[in-house]
């Protein structure tokens, strides 16, 4: 006779890549990064989302520019 015994499947861990790359991203706005975790970054983001996420954080940033200059002009 064979018993049975449960096997407990590891946890699944999600992996994020897209949120990795706005963290990535925003962090080399910045310019602050430590390597081990900018290479833990090369290995789990890909260069579209990086590219992506760049622009839209590029674009929001000049906006966000011509508005404090638009409101400290106005003044």
């Amino acid at each position: 006779m064979s018993v049975d015994t449960p096997t407990v499947d590891k946890p699944v861990v999600v992996k994020r890549p897209f949120l990795r790359s706005i963290v990535a991203v925003l962090w080399s706005f910045i310019g602050i990064r430590k390597n081990s975790e900018f290479q833990e970054d090369l290995a789990h983001i890909t260069p579209l989302h990086v590219l992506g996420v760049g622009l839209v954080a590029g674009l929001l940033f000049v906006i966000g520019l011509i508005v404090v200059v638009n409101l400290v002009v106005a003044k």
